[in-house]
């Protein structure tokens, strides 16, 4: 139980330096070494008002001296960290591994967040997962060339396809299979594009009936790529057995 509370703990503390991230990458902000701020204000939060969740239930969602609104998105995606930190431990236990897939986890969130903001994706966080993934390939000692395929079986499809039917995919989403499809393989980059693309779908037709949208809108597609390839990142293998069971 105690290693369960320090990974929540831990998650959320990092979750909260993710929303730093989200926040200040569109807005061309340094979120290493920059202060945090209230956004309405500009008055420097001092760092009891920065302890993860509590600050936020303490202060009622509202910053201490203006005494406006703080987005209750800030708060959700502290709890999501900490969740997705006890999920890490619990599949994978304490270990290099668990490190890694929880680093990419995050980064996911970030890309995510930001994209559903701005409908880009940072080079910089690809570059991130792509590190985090080579890590992660030496420590699984995955072979080269499933690595190489898995790199390439999809995101070049998307850019292919981006050529013929221009804006299609955009040219994050297309690097985000890149840089994945490393430790994820040829079949489990499959599967999470088969994941990303199922849930869009549903998501999609959720929009056209509520009439939220029209046909020929766009997306943000980073949202359900990260799904997909969290989704093979801890289950892949188990899923694509299940599936093979189905049909034999």
């Amino acid at each position: 139980m105690i290693y369960y509370i320090c990974c929540c703990v831990i998650g959320m503390c990092i979750a909260s330096f993710i929303n730093v991230v989200i926040i200040r990458i569109p807005r061309g902000e340094d979120f290493v070494l920059g202060r945090s701020h209230c956004d309405y204000c500009g008055k420097e939060i001092v760092w009891y008002d920065l302890i993860p969740v509590l600050s936020y239930l303490m202060l009622k969602g509202r910053c201490r001296y203006c005494r406006n609104k703080i987005s209750i998105r800030s708060f959700f995606i502290e709890i999501f960290g900490g969740i997705i930190g006890v999920f890490c431990f619990f599949r994978f236990g304490f270990c290099d591994e668990m490190i890694c897939i929880f680093l990419i986890a995050m980064l996911l969130l970030a890309l995510a967040m930001i994209d559903l903001d701005t409908m880009t994706i940072p080079d910089g966080l690809n570059v991130s997962i792509f590190l985090v993934c080579f890590v992660l390939v030496i420590l699984r000692e995955m072979n080269i060339l499933e690595s190489i395929i898995g790199m390439f079986c999809i995101s070049l499809p998307m850019f292919l396809l981006n050529l013929v039917i221009p804006n299609s995919f955009g040219g994050g989403d297309i690097k985000l299979m890149f840089v994945s499809g490393m430790i994820l393989g040829w079949k489990y980059s499959l599967l999470a594009i088969f994941i990303a693309i199922f849930i869009a779908g549903i998501y999609c037709i959720y929009l056209i009936l509520k009439r939220k949208v029209n046909k020929k809108a766009h997306i943000a597609f980073g949202p359900f790529l990260s799904i997909g390839i969290f989704t093979s990142l801890c289950y892949g293998q188990e899923i694509v057995s299940w599936y093979l069971n189905l049909l034999m």
